[in-house]
């Protein structure tokens, strides 16, 4: 089965993907998932996404800027996931050293992918 080229339909199979990892988590090591992990998943998908379609919008209009909008998309990741994670934790929450390894590595998932289509972009992005 070939996957599909859509960068939409790879990032929500991703999602999806994730989705049934926490699920699993959930079940088989519940010590290991934090009790606000579906607060992070959703803040990470539409976050991600957002700046996905931001990116390709801006890349359309204007393909020479491309490093400076990628720099863009680095700088938005980076301040939204800091405020989302000081917030979270200045409302006063249990456990805060799991609450952010989980949120790293949903973070990270979500950053591989973006790096896996930024070098898949290169190529037609140079011609």
């Amino acid at each position: 089965m070939a996957l599909a080229k859509n960068t939409y339909v790879k990032f929500f199979l991703l999602s999806a993907v994730l989705a049934g990892l926490v699920l699993l988590f959930q079940q088989v090591l519940p010590q290991i998932v934090h009790s606000q992990i579906w607060e992070i998943y959703f803040f990470l998908l539409i976050m991600f996404f957002l700046i996905h379609v931001l990116t390709g919008f801006l890349l359309k209009a204007s393909s020479e800027n491309f490093f400076q909008i990628s720099l863009l998309a680095m700088i938005l990741r980076l301040i939204s996931s800091f405020v989302f994670v000081g917030i979270e934790v200045w409302a006063g929450m249990e456990n805060i050293l799991l609450f952010i390894s989980d949120f790293f590595v949903l973070f990270l998932f979500y950053l591989i992918f973006d790096i896996y289509t930024f070098i898949t972009n290169l190529r037609p992005i140079s011609k």
